[in-house]
Order: C-alpha cells, then structure tokens, then sequence
C-alpha cells in the first residue's frame, strides 16, 4: 500500500454523507469503475449479489430527480414544529446536480432464485446485502477523495419511473458521486444542531441489551 493511500479506518473516519463540498467536477471513469469494482464486491446472502447500479449523468434526469427531492424536502419541513424547521432550514439534503453523478443502487429480491441460502428464517438479509454493497462503494469513495452523499427524500415509484426501473426491481438508494474540496470534520447534522452523535459507551451492551 502506497504512503497515499488511507487505512480502513481512516477511511471510515473520514467518511461523510456529503452535501455542499462537491467541487462540480465530474469523478473519472476509472475512479467510478475502481468504486463500483468494491461495491459489487460486498458479501450476499447466499452469494446472491441482489444489486444493481444505475450510473446517471444526464443533465435532464438530474434536474427532474433534483426538483422532486426539493418537493419532498419541503413537505418534510412544513410538517416540522417550529422549532426544528428552524434548526432544519440551512441544512443542505443533497448534491445531485453538483456532483454531476448519481448512482442508483438497485435491489432484486428474486436474485438467487427461490431458495437463497441463509435468507430463510431472515428474509431481510437481502436488503442487508445491498446495503454492505453502499458501504463498501462509500468508504472505497472515501479512500479516493471522492465524495458520496445518500438522498433519501423520494417517493420510491418516481425514482423507479425516472430511472426505468422493471417490476420487481427496488431502488435502495440515490448516491451523489464526485469530487469533494474537502470532507467537513464533522457530520452535518451534528455542526447545524439536528443531533449529536451517540457515544460507543451507549452502543455497547455486555450479554444481555440491559447488561
């Protein structure tokens, strides 16, 4: 490994769901393929690799599925008290014209056919595949400068429609992709005040949840 190069838990460190910091630049081919490469090679359920990626980069789908977002955004804020819409209206939700990528992760949860190992008695490990697929694809972003940033305001039937998604295809999740200035030190929704992180402490349980 090259002196340039983060260690796994840098790139977890540093890793952020970013939002205002791309540069507008477009990530290259061979950076995009070298992170799509680590996502599809995220451990399935059966080795049933249920995901898909959709790479957008036309200007015309951007702007559709960015006006949508920003419709679904302001739903989500006047349904806020007082309090929080205030708290929530600088906070920036997503970069999709930005990063002039996006990367639809798509999931099918008839790959592997009708009996999936390991999936029987926790159908949900399915899902669970192609979220370890968003991970891997996150944190090899990360360990290449690259910034991603997951939108999560849509209605799941526009994006299925405005991507051509067929019937029984889900998507997962929108990644913006691309070049960042900088990764912020910390989480967005920590600097404007939404919520603090919790500590490991917390997280930690010893035997039992209560223990």
């Amino acid at each position: 490994m090259s002196t340039d190069q983060l260690s796994v838990y840098d790139a977890i460190r540093l890793r952020r769901d970013v939002r205002a910091e791309f540069t507008g630049e477009l990530v290259d081919d061979q950076t995009l393929w070298r992170i799509l490469a680590a996502a599809h090679r995220a451990p399935s359920v059966g080795n049933s690799q249920p995901w898909d990626f959709v790479v957008i980069r036309s200007a015309d789908t951007l702007r559709r599925f960015a006006e949508h977002v920003a419709d679904k955004r302001d739903e989500f804020a006047a349904a806020l008290p007082t309090d929080r819409a205030a708290t929530f209206a600088p906070i920036k939700i997503e970069g999709i014209i930005e990063s002039g990528t996006g990367v639809v992760v798509t999931h099918d949860d008839r790959r592997g056919g009708p009996q999936v190992l390991g999936r029987a008695s926790v159908p949900e490990t399915g899902v669970y595949s192609t979220v370890l697929a968003i991970q891997n694809l996150w944190l090899a972003a990360t360990a290449e400068s690259i910034g991603v940033g997951w939108v999560s305001f849509y209605e799941p039937e526009v994006l299925s429609e405005l991507v051509g998604l067929p019937a029984g295809i889900k998507p997962v999740a929108w990644l913006c992709v691309g070049p960042v200035r900088e990764f912020q030190q910390v989480p967005d929704l920590e600097r404007f005040g939404w919520r603090a992180g919790r500590s490991l402490d917390e997280a930690v349980h010893r035997e039992t949840f209560g223990g």
